[in-house]
């Protein structure tokens, strides 16, 4: 006797959950630290010692694990010598570090 096959739905996922959004804030903060960090060519470690950090704040922010707030986000970009930039959104590409003009 043939067994029908099931088919799994996923449930409808709530996409403006505040602890969704907030996750991928985070993620997006620390894609943009880290590209940032990059560009400028310095380690973790160098990078926390200019922003006057720990090197595992650093870590922390770039792996998603710290919420993005105006007065981080200022600091950040002040060692950075940058320009904090959001877009609306809140997925990777909707905040970045931008170098000054010079």
């Amino acid at each position: 006797m043939a067994v029908p096959h099931s088919r799994w739905v996923p449930s409808a996922v709530a996409t403006d959950d505040p602890e969704r959004l907030a996750i991928r804030e985070a993620i997006a903060f620390g894609k943009a630290l880290y590209d940032r960090r990059i560009a400028l060519g310095p380690s973790t470690e160098e990078s926390s010692l200019r922003a006057g950090m720990t090197q595992d704040d650093i870590e922390c922010i770039e792996e998603g694990g710290t919420a993005p707030t105006v007065a981080l986000l200022r600091h950040l970009a002040a060692a950075l010598d940058a320009d904090v930039r959001l877009t609306a959104g809140h997925d990777l590409g909707s905040l970045w570090f931008e170098a000054h003009a010079a």
